[in-house]
């Protein structure tokens, strides 16, 4: 710089020859794009001439921040409230999750809730099946009762009638009116074969509410067949009520097949101790009203299982304490029964007969798993006394599948899992089970 002030002659050269900043550009309508000159284009099928396109560079992301730190929102309580089911469902975004989760740390009502929600929503997920426990209505019933007890209580026998009767018309209140026909195929053994009938699900029922009219004539309750010449075998009353009907039965038969029910197990709790003992004649056999009562109880849940079968439903088992009632039924029954196959040349013959009540020739008949236990089966003669000491030999059974046994949905042969001792007492035993079934 001079001394007066002013830059050198060199200074104003470099200004002259430095950068300027372009001016604004001019819009793309004011251009006059005819004078403007194009690139030369490459010939067709050859590559581009080098530096007739700009080398790109790619742009390097910028850094990552060390830390992404979310903002919690100020929300009020109400709010953060509302929001405990979606943060129970993880539907909230971050923030909102943020938000309710720092809630929660300092709010105690809200916290119980979300953990219940959050429980709830748990059951949402589950893979098992959705069939009730069939433990569940009982334990309801009991925990109702322990609060109120009933006034007029059900009879302990008359129990496993109540729940089965209760679960199969819960069944049957899932299905369409188009799975009342579906088909249906019951079997059961006589003598030594399988046979088999094929109805519906609604013909089914049918034959439950004609032999259930066995017990309502014992408590002096109007029979479904109408009374008078009725006949008691079951087989023949089922007969009698299919071929009374004018057109296959339809899922209106549910309604008094129902109150049938019901109205059984309420007149049986009215009457007291004694109706227990009644007899219920079968026709070729009678049993007392309790252990009748035990028998509708069985088959409402063999043929319960049938109709699930057939519009693919799942059944469970009776509880455990039902199970081994209609066991031990079961296992009461078998000297008699083992008794009339032997008049029938179908057992083998007596080979130790006793007086009454002395102890005879036994298997040792072994139930192992749901309602299980330990009975022991008299050989040679109905009045004798099944006992260990006398035990010739021993066989092992599946509740459930002793159970299907009886009622015969599989063979003698099917069914051992286990046996030791005599084979000829073990078929006896065996057979004699599977007989118990009919129609």
């Amino acid at each position: 710089m001079s001394g007066d002030g002013r830059e050198s002659e060199g200074g104003e050269e470099e200004v002259r020859g430095a950068r300027r900043i372009p001016g604004p550009r001019g819009a793309a309508d004011d251009l006059d794009l005819e004078s403007v000159p194009l690139p030369p284009l490459p010939p067709p099928g050859s590559a581009a001439p080098a530096g007739s396109v700009p080398e790109q560079s790619v742009p390097e992301p910028p850094e990552a921040p060390e830390a992404l730190m979310t903002s919690v929102p100020d929300l009020p309580h109400r709010v953060l409230k509302a929001l405990l089911g979606a943060w129970a469902l993880s539907a909230c975004s971050a923030e909102e999750t943020a938000a309710v989760e720092e809630h929660l740390t300092s709010c105690a009502p809200c916290a119980d809730e979300a953990l219940r929600l959050r429980d709830a929503v748990g059951l949402l997920h589950t893979d098992g099946s959705l069939d009730l426990d069939p433990t569940l209505r009982s334990r309801v019933m009991d925990g109702c009762l322990g609060r109120r007890p009933a006034r007029i209580p059900v009879p302990e026998w008359a129990a496993p009638y109540d729940a089965e009767t209760a679960r199969l018309d819960a069944l049957l209140r899932d299905i369409g009116d188009s799975e009342w026909h579906a088909p249906v195929r019951l079997r059961w053994f006589e003598e030594e074969r399988e046979v088999s009938r094929r109805t519906t699900v609604a013909g089914v029922i049918g034959h439950l509410m004609a032999v259930d009219g066995l017990l309502s004539a014992a408590l002096g309750l109007d029979d479904p067949l109408g009374g008078g010449e009725a006949p008691l075998d079951p087989t023949e009353r089922t007969e009698r009520y299919w071929s009374s009907t004018h057109r296959p039965p339809t899922r209106a038969v549910r309604e008094p097949w129902r109150a049938q029910s019901h109205e059984l197990i309420r007149t049986a709790s009215f009457a007291g101790r004694n109706v227990a003992e009644a007899s219920v004649s079968y026709g070729a056999f009678a049993l007392p009203l309790q252990d009748a009562a035990l028998d509708r109880a069985f088959e409402c849940w063999v043929h319960g299982g049938d109709i699930a079968d057939a519009v693919d439903y799942p059944y469970e088992a009776p509880s455990a304490a039902h199970l081994h009632r209609m066991i031990d039924l079961a296992a009461r029954l078998l000297p008699a029964a083992i008794a009339g196959r032997r008049r029938s040349g179908l057992a083998g013959p007596a080979k130790d007969l006793v007086t009454a009540g002395a102890p005879g020739r036994s298997v040792h008949l072994e139930i192992e798993g749901h309602g299980g236990g330990d009975w022991y089966i008299a050989l040679d003669s109905p009045a004798a006394l099944g006992s260990p000491e006398r035990a010739v030999a021993q066989v092992a059974l599946d509740g459930v599948e002793f159970c299907r046994l009886a009622a015969g949905h599989i063979s003698p042969v099917e069914a051992a899992a286990g046996q030791e001792g005599d084979r000829e007492a073990i078929r006896d035993v065996l057979f004699a089970a599977a007989s118990l079934s009919r129609l």
